[in-house]
């Protein structure tokens, strides 16, 4: 057996005794499994070198910059309002409550940060009202589930930001832009997003779901007039990418030059963070008091859920870094070329793998341990690179939270509709088995995206 699945093999396993076994938090397993690594490898000397390159990375900055902004999100309730406006225009029609919790989930979701977070902050909302409209409880669990890993997918994710520096690590920097990634990354959410909402009318008319009462369903205009500041939030975060995105080829790099373009996509990337959640504070500022105590009391009730995750982050890049060091993610990436699978094969192979990892690893982990041999394997294979970093949010990111015994989404999902474990998995197969498919046909590349790639 080649040693570098010797190394995966061991880290898996160590991994899997915290977690499951010991059952330790999944930070402690990543700090585990990077000592397992160094140990077995004998990189005792360059301890440091891993640290301190996880210490200076953007990337990981940015992943962090992104949690925090989004417990202010959470903690201000700047999002209630948008809830309102989009349960006032899909409240009236059959099946309405569910495609408002993929709409709210899906797009609260990726301002969170946090899927199992936000089925939290959003299924005490949604699920109720998904079971009052004619909902089976294990439904509106899935629906909550399926609708919240959609955060993972879409801009500005974590994850998304670690997919990035995959494809930066193997093109450089200069070949693709954050900012190209995050139009892509919407181009090819869109898709699910679509592929969840086809699922939902489906057993809408199974289930014979009704619409809600007209008592219970908000005023378009009075929601819209309460909730317009909030609804701007998205073009708040979004644009700055948009502009570095359809600028920086032309207009930025004639004026900059490409390292001066660069490192201006750098700033766009860090600092959009912050103006988000000024503009949040701004919109609350009357009906909330805004200071700094007022401020580090909501960062210091998302501690609890930033240091963890971040922690998390943190030791699955050291582990990437060793791994890079001595060349493990190419070397398997040969291995699997060695055997012979055209496109196909590997897209039907590959998203497999992932949801199996998916059942006990992070998706970030995922994508910072094995992101890139699965985007060099695919790219040998003859598909588009930049389409397969796009990707590894769907594929590694979105399952994590629908496949037990990682499925914090569904395990989330469930304590507030009171569902049981056997409907629920069931139903649960469902949604990824059809999230597995559409994967696989991303993967082979016949899905338009209409010029984005």
């Amino acid at each position: 057996m080649p040693i570098e699945l010797v190394y995966l093999a061991a880290l898996l396993i160590t991994i899997c005794i915290f977690f499951i076994v010991l059952k330790r938090p999944i930070y402690e397993g990543m700090l585990a499994g990077y000592i397992v690594m160094v140990a077995m490898t004998g990189q005792w000397g360059h301890i440091w070198d891993h640290v301190y390159a996880t210490s200076t990375n953007t990337l990981f900055y940015a992943i962090v910059a992104f949690m925090v902004v989004a417990q202010i999100f959470t903690g201000t309730k700047v999002i209630d309002s948008c809830i309102e406006v989009v349960l006032s225009i899909f409240g009236r029609i059959k099946g309405g409550t569910g495609y408002v919790a993929l709409l709210v989930s899906s797009f609260m979701g990726a301002l969170s940060g946090s899927a199992a977070g936000n089925v939290a902050a959003t299924g005490v909302f949604t699920i109720p009202a998904m079971k009052r409209s004619g909902f089976p409880d294990y439904l509106a669990s899935n629906i909550c589930m399926a609708s919240s890993t959609m955060g993972n997918m879409i801009p500005p994710s974590g994850i998304i930001v670690a997919s990035f520096g995959v494809l930066a690590t193997l093109y450089g920097e200069d070949t693709y832009t954050m900012s190209q990634f995050w139009m892509l990354m919407w181009g090819i959410c869109l898709w699910f997003i679509l592929q969840r909402a086809v699922t939902i009318f489906v057993f809408c008319r199974y289930h014979h779901i009704e619409a809600l009462p007209a008592s219970e369903v908000p005023r378009f205009g009075e929601a819209v007039r309460k909730g317009w500041r909030s609804l701007l939030i998205p073009v708040v975060i979004l644009l700055p990418f948009f502009l570095d995105a359809q600028l920086k080829s032309t207009f930025f790099t004639s004026r900059l030059t490409a390292e001066g373009a660069s490192a201006l996509s750098s700033c766009v990337l860090l600092f959009t963070p912050g103006i988000a959640a000024v503009y949040a504070l701004f919109i609350i500022r009357k009906s909330m008091k805004v200071g700094p105590r007022q401020i580090a009391g909501l960062l210091a009730k998302g501690t609890k859920s930033i240091v963890p995750v971040s922690a998390t982050i943190f030791f699955a890049y050291c582990i990437s870094n060793l791994f890079e060091s001595i060349h493990v993610g190419e070397n398997i990436g040969n291995l699997i070329s060695s055997w012979g699978f055209g496109l196909v094969p590997l897209a039907f192979i590959l998203p497999l793998f992932t949801a199996i990892l998916g059942t006990i690893l992070p998706g970030s982990s995922q994508v910072a341990i094995f992101g890139t041999a699965i985007v060099s394997v695919m790219a040998a294979a003859g598909a588009n690179p930049f389409l397969v970093a796009g990707m590894l949010p769907v594929i590694c990111g979105a399952m994590e939270g629908m496949t037990p015994p990682l499925a914090l989404c569904m395990y989330t999902a469930m304590g507030i509709s009171g569902s049981e474990m056997k409907q629920t998995t069931q139903n649960c197969v469902i949604w990824c088995v059809l999230h597995y498919l559409l994967s696989v046909v991303f993967l082979i590349g016949i899905v338009p995206l209409f010029g984005m790639v």
